[in-house]
């Protein structure tokens, strides 16, 4: 099959938005519905990260950081509770890659051209039959631009606070929501201004407002995109 039959057999749902839009939770489930494979772009740019922090790796250097693209071995399985679970290595780094820490080194780093270059044919395999849905940040700007669906979620910066603030607290991690809503905006703010593939909605797509929706509203505004 060439890349053109590839891309008219095997379709793509891309669900881009900023930090604590809901995308990753929102995109699994749609995922699931419909059957199709999943891909956590953004945990691809943090398992970088966490690989490089691993290996004392300078953020400020590009080109020991693209090795590092290259060498880190990324898995994805699902635990016998259907969370998703990420290997870097063949170790288990889901509850690291989770981190604040985390989430900072993978918007710096994906802000340099050479290491965004190296993951994104990494990224294209995983379109596979009979579908793939995939979020991040320039889902359907970049990496699936023949994407015959694409949707870009967004929320206010002040609920995608108290939703990672919720998150985090949950999970017995001690942080301050003045603090993630600094964190957040700063990322906003780095996504957006990177020279290359910034943080915008692809021209066709659905731009859909998460804030004070539930998560089974938001599910099925995705969904009507597809199914229509």
């Amino acid at each position: 099959m060439n890349d053109t039959d590839l891309k008219v057999a095997i379709p793509v749902l891309t669900i881009d938005g900023p930090s604590g839009s809901g995308k990753g939770t929102i995109s699994r489930l749609v995922a699931s519905r419909l059957g199709w494979h999943y891909l956590d772009s953004g945990a691809l740019y943090r398992a970088v990260g966490v690989s490089a922090g691993w290996a004392d790796i300078d953020l400020a250097d590009p080109a020991a950081l693209v090795r590092c693209a290259f060498d880190t071995e990324v898995g994805f399985r699902d635990d016998p509770g259907g969370e998703l679970r990420v290997l870097i290595n063949g170790l288990d780094a889901t509850d690291e890659l989770r981190t604040e820490t985390a989430g900072a080194a993978a918007s710096a780093i994906a802000a340099i051209p050479e290491v965004r270059s190296a993951l994104k044919e990494r990224q294209r395999v995983f379109r596979r039959a009979p579908g793939l849905v995939a979020d991040g940040r320039d889902m359907g700007t970049v990496i699936f631009p023949d994407a015959p669906f694409k949707v870009f979620l967004t929320a206010s910066a002040e609920e995608r606070a108290e939703r990672r603030y919720k998150q985090l607290s949950d999970k017995g991690v001690s942080v301050t929501l003045a603090g993630l809503l600094r964190e957040i905006l700063a990322r906003d703010a780095r996504d957006a201004q990177r020279a290359v593939a910034p943080l915008r909605p692809a021209e066709d797509a659905v731009r859909i407002d998460t804030t004070g929706l539930g998560i089974d509203a938001v599910v099925e505004r995705v969904l009507a995109r597809v199914t229509a």
